[in-house]
């Protein structure tokens, strides 16, 4: 399965429109024909198309192959033994970031600054951010300065550490319109994120500063205590419960699912769980697996060794629960996953991001508590009972010197579940510890996608020598 979880929400209008009568004779304008489009319009598809393509879509699934969360019941070479070329990531790049994403985008702030319409410049700039770090933490070194710009048919790539600095900015930015007076023209159900609430978009805003400061302990030029430093100020304004988790809803319908419902009904090719995954619950005893799995066909909890030979029927495997969108293989009139709002960004992660930088700072001692608090939010998102969480807390290691780090980044690359956030952790920690797929198409987990071929072909650049193998620049030895 390459692209069977990808949502392809274009709003082709308003590419249109953005390159449109100005470059042309505007004599020929029709005055029966709106030259703009209301940022109400654009917001709810732009997040739709988010939501397809980096949340999930070729960068989520990946991810989660790559980090054997999930799994997949074909016959290998496939992407989960790490088999990828530049036509596969053609159209995350091609159709739904640059044109779909960042130039719809780009029209919809541009136009909400111009109408001092605030809100929806500051939620414009975030995802634009968002959106922005995904892009560059797969390919390192992308366009951005010219790029969605006429004035440039081959847009400069920018190195990884400017599209960095460029990331805070826009949140920056973001910030400070969330902070200018609210226009009676605001976002409320078109906003399938928050619904046009600014406090929480605020929250998500500095979750993800302290999201990206930490991204870079091991950058060149950066330090793991000044990380911690930018980390652990944002999050005093960040997320402050699962209340203000980043979520985007779904209605369930046909036409608006969550995308891992389609990518894993019984036609879409045997998505499961992996075993490495499933047996790191069990072995715990971890009072979050049924939520986050079905059990299989003899009602227990199996996961697919990653990159195996197929077995004649997947359901012997167990599937991805309907709390993340998983569809119910084993009973279809159970539908309930594809009304399941899609995470983005939780309470839980800031925590973990809290926890870590704590142990930066101050040690294991001062990080325990923040820890334990980390694993307790997501299970209490979860539903599991506050006698379970504490007897799986309190069974936990005492962090120390030595494990402080593996600890935390285990635990959150559960609460991290179908996230590419796992995926990043593991390139920049090393946990958890992963063994090569079985059947690997390359002795190598790889480090990041390679350039797409419409670029190879149409914008020749330096940097797209780099191989899947190669690292990028934040992910330093």
């Amino acid at each position: 399965m390459k692209k069977n979880i990808t949502i392809t929400i274009a709003v082709f209008g308003i590419i249109l429109i953005s390159a449109g009568c100005k470059k042309y004779l505007d004599v020929n304008k029709d005055p029966n024909h709106t030259t703009s489009v209301s940022e109400s319009l654009q917001l709810g598809p732009i997040e739709k198309t988010m939501a397809g393509n980096t949340v999930v879509g070729e960068c989520g699934v990946s991810a989660s192959y790559w980090t054997q969360q999930v799994s997949i019941n074909q016959p290998p070479p496939t992407l989960e033994t790490y088999e990828i070329f530049p036509a596969d990531v053609d159209g995350t790049w091609s159709f739904n970031l640059y044109p779909a994403t960042f130039q719809n985008l780009k029209i919809m702030i541009a136009q909400a600054e111009a109408a001092h319409h605030n809100q929806y410049a500051a939620i414009g700039k975030t995802l634009y951010a968002f959106n922005l770090a995904v892009a560059t933490d797969f390919w390192n070194d992308i366009p951005y300065s010219q790029a969605n710009d006429l004035a440039f048919t081959k847009p400069k790539y920018d190195s990884q550490e400017s599209v960095y600095h460029a990331v805070q900015s826009l949140l920056d930015s973001a910030l400070y319109y969330a902070n200018q007076p609210a226009s009676p023209v605001a976002p409320s159900t078109d906003d399938f994120i928050y619904g046009g609430d600014m406090d929480k978009w605020k929250k998500f805003i500095y979750t993800l500063k302290a999201r990206y400061y930490l991204r870079l302990t091991k950058a060149p030029g950066h330090t793991p205590s000044a990380q911690a430093d930018s980390a652990l100020a944002a999050l005093q304004n960040g997320f402050a419960s699962n209340d203000d988790n980043a979520t985007i809803a779904y209605a369930g319908s046909a036409n608006d699912q969550n995308p891992w419902y389609g990518g894993t009904l019984p036609g879409a090719g045997g998505v499961v769980l992996a075993k490495f995954f499933v047996d790191g619950l069990k072995n715990n005893n971890d009072p979050r697996l049924p939520v986050i799995a079905n059990v299989n066909s003899s009602g227990t909890y199996t996961g697919r060794a990653s990159g195996a030979d197929p077995a004649p029927d997947y359901t012997v495997y167990s599937t991805i629960g309907s709390f993340f969108g998983g569809s119910q293989p084993l009973n279809s009139n159970d539908a309930s996953g594809a009304a399941a709002p899609l995470i983005v960004t939780t309470y839980s992660e800031a925590l973990f991001i809290k926890a870590e930088a704590t142990f930066i700072k101050s040690g294991a001692a001062a990080a325990e508590p923040i820890y334990q608090a980390a694993i307790a939010s997501h299970m209490s998102l979860l539903g599991v009972s506050a006698v379970d969480q504490t007897t799986y807390i309190t069974a936990k290691p005492a962090l120390t010197t030595a494990n402080g780090i593996q600890e935390i980044i285990s635990e959150k690359y559960i609460a991290d579940f179908l996230s590419v956030e796992a995926y990043n952790d593991w390139r920049r920690t090393g946990f958890p510890v992963l063994t090569l797929a079985q059947n690997a198409f390359v002795n190598y987990i790889p480090r990041r996608w390679p350039y797409p071929s419409s670029e190879l072909l149409a914008n020749p650049q330096p940097q797209q020598k780099a191989t899947t193998a190669d690292r990028v620049w934040w992910d330093a030895q």
